[in-house]
């Protein structure tokens, strides 16, 4: 997802720039309608899907920097035509960003990271490091939680981070349709995190690092405080499994991030927030 300091950077050092929105998409298509990219004479900005199609918007927007040219539009089939397999079709706008125009793409990334899930790692240690990397490229607004200060001081620079002396208050004051991820060092705050966790219906993904023995062990504490039978069966444990069962953290992490994008994505389209089009994407934006 790209951030507005990326944006404010790209227009820093090129000034001129062509923005180039899918504005219409008939069947199936890399990118779903309202994406859009910056072209500039030497450098790009986003994605509208690759291949081809793409190929032949950056030349066209390049030829109207050239010509001096501030407007223009495409309407592309993604067929043998052109080298891709899609099988729809799309328009495409082309504009120059003045100043009314980066104004509003701003606000439409603005908009964009506002409606981003958020997503809390509970622990910093092996698997959180890695899993913290991954998400940090994902469409998500993401925020590291330890106890422990040395472990928060290895992340990755610019990951979001927080050292708290309750982590499972984090989860009580979360905002709405956050996921949790639960990665600490200790069980039995593993197990206080997850039953908060549980008890908000409104979160899409709530996983918990560990083994079928750990889960047998929480599940019978989680009763045994009174917690809900059926809110038991949304809790992901282990995490990252996949039916591969490699323990290594790198891989637990990659398998844990598809897993909470699936999930996050599955609540979006419940509650409405983001359409599925017959095609191989569905993010709009950057």
């Amino acid at each position: 997802m790209t951030s507005h300091a990326a944006l404010e950077a790209f227009f820093a050092t090129n000034p001129d720039a062509i923005a180039c929105e899918l504005t219409s998409v008939r069947g199936s298509s890399p990118r779903a309608e309202g994406t859009f990219m910056l072209v500039s004479l030497d450098a790009i900005l986003g994605t509208i899907g690759g291949g081809a199609l793409e190929y032949m918007v950056i030349d066209h927007a390049r030829r109207l920097i050239s010509e001096g040219r501030a407007e223009a539009a495409m309407d592309v089939p993604l067929g043998p035509e052109i080298g891709q397999c899609c099988g729809g079709r799309v328009k495409v706008s082309l504009r120059y960003a003045d100043v009314k125009l980066r104004s509003e793409l701003a606000a439409r990334i603005a908009h964009d990271d506002a409606s981003a899930c958020n997503v809390y790692i509970f622990g910093a240690g092996h698997v959180g490091r890695v899993l913290a990397q991954i998400l940090s490229l994902l469409p998500v607004k993401l925020e590291v939680i330890d106890t422990r200060q040395e472990e928060l001081d290895s992340l990755a620079p610019g990951i979001p981070n927080r050292r708290v002396a309750m982590p499972e208050a984090v989860v009580r004051a979360a905002p709405m349709g956050s996921a949790f991820v639960i990665l600490t060092h200790d069980h039995a705050l593993d197990f206080l995190i997850a039953n908060e966790a549980l008890a908000r219906a409104d979160s899409p993904y709530v996983g918990m690092v560990g083994s079928r023995t750990k889960r047998a062990k929480f599940a019978s504490w989680y009763l045994e405080q009174g917690g809900d039978p059926s809110a038991l069966e949304r809790l992901v444990l282990p995490i990252g499994a996949q039916g591969l069962g490699d323990k290594r953290p790198s891989v637990i992490a990659a398998l844990a991030a598809a897993e909470i994008m699936v999930q996050i994505g599955k609540r979006e389209v419940l509650i409405g927030h983001v359409s599925t089009p017959s095609n191989e994407g569905v993010a709009s934006g950057f």
